[in-house]
């Protein structure tokens, strides 16, 4: 069975402006409007930079108590944080961070390897 939505937890979490800390969260699986509508934003345009900014505030559909995700809540993510959402965006869009299980032919454990993406 597919699963579309994906919870996580931040490694240090979002801070609001009442001093609440926010770590739990869901992303979605992403759509193609999702990755194509941010290119047309001209937040993106001036600095491309800025689409993965978009992108989540798109697929992260909760926060903590936060009301409403938006570009704002994500820029205001520590950068380690917005590292990680990164990372599982494209764990669960089958995009960078793709694996592979590997045996060891030494000691014959398995174990999964995580692969670059072509041309890096």
């Amino acid at each position: 069975m597919l699963q579309i939505e994906h919870p996580f937890t931040l490694p240090m979490g979002f801070v609001d402006s009442e001093g609440n800390l926010h770590r739990e969260g869901t992303m979605r699986l992403a759509t193609a409007a999702d990755e194509i509508l941010p290119l047309k934003d001209p937040r993106v345009q001036g600095n491309p930079a800025y689409l993965i900014v978009i992108l989540l505030s798109r697929v992260v559909v909760q926060l903590g108590a936060i009301e409403a995700i938006n570009p704002k809540t994500i820029e205001g993510l520590f950068a380690a944080d917005l590292a990680y959402l990164q990372d599982l965006y494209n764990r669960i869009n089958g995009g960078l961070g793709r694996s592979l299980q590997v045996q060891c032919p030494h000691c014959e454990k398995a174990f999964e390897m995580m692969l670059d993406p072509p041309g890096e």
